[in-house]
């Protein structure tokens, strides 16, 4: 390949990237590194002005962006999204499921059905139901890269966690059964794995002195992420760097799962 090849690897002009969970933290940020790649973004999540204010704030950076809302645990949502998207765009290049909650810290045996049916709803169904309906689109394109965030969740044990942590395993050995059923049709899913992150969804156990004090001991670069260290992992992904990647998980957790 020549240097020009090389260097338009991770050139995004004129895909169309969909963004779950866009409207902050990790999402808005990938969301705004796939744009500043080339891509035209399309955001998503539940909360409208959220939305529309980073949309605004992308915009004015000069990004090609858009939003519409949408709940991914909501079947008919997801169909809706993706009627919108091909009806402005015609097709889906590459589709990034952040959409996640983690709202409980309990022990296993106070967790109930409610706790565990909301997390499951969200960052296991979603995600399920976000792959079905715009893999589908890909699939039939014969092209496209779905990337669905997980967490070091997915790979080892958390205190406290046993839903999210449950959902998130589900997530990562999806990504390989779709793996292997799609990339014979052109179609290639990843995951990428945060360790713990200065986003809203941590600020709880960051303010808590002991929990965060005991969070960072286990992070061998000792601090949390910031959300603009994941936007390599999801441009790669996404762009024609990543071609021959397919059924993997990138971890991107300041050294937590390599002790």
């Amino acid at each position: 390949m020549s240097l020009h090849d090389l260097k338009s690897l991770f050139d995004l002009t004129g895909t169309v990237a969909v963004v779950t969970g866009a409207g902050r933290g990790l999402g808005r940020a990938m969301a705004a590194g796939l744009a500043a790649h080339g891509a035209e973004v399309v955001l998503c999540g539940r909360t409208a002005g959220t939305l529309a204010a980073t949309a605004d704030e992308l915009t004015a950076e000069g990004a090609k962006v858009w939003w519409k809302t949408a709940d991914v645990s909501r079947e008919e949502d997801v169909t809706a999204l993706l009627a919108a998207v091909l009806e402005r765009h015609g097709r889906v290049d590459a589709l990034v499921n952040n959409a996640g909650i983690n709202p409980i810290y309990k022990a296993p045996e106070r967790t109930d059905a409610a706790d565990w049916q909301n997390i499951i709803d969200v960052n296991l169904t979603g995600v399920y139901l976000c792959c079905r309906h715009f893999g589908a689109a890909m699939v039939e394109r014969g092209r496209g890269s779905v990337i669905s965030v997980s967490s070091v969740a997915g790979h080892v044990g958390l205190r406290r966690t046993l839903p999210y942590c449950a959902a998130k395993g589900g997530v990562e050995l999806m990504t390989k059964s779709l793996a292997l059923d799609w990339a014979p049709r052109g179609v290639r899913v990843n995951c990428i794995a945060p360790g713990y992150f200065e986003t809203d969804l941590t600020a709880g156990m960051r303010d808590h002195a002991a929990l965060s004090e005991r969070l960072l001991g286990q992070t061998p670069m000792g601090r949390f992420g910031k959300a603009e260290e994941l936007v390599g992992a999801a441009v790669f992904l996404a762009s024609p760097a990543s071609s021959y990647v397919t059924g993997q998980s990138i971890v991107v957790d300041g050294g937590w799962t390599a002790q």
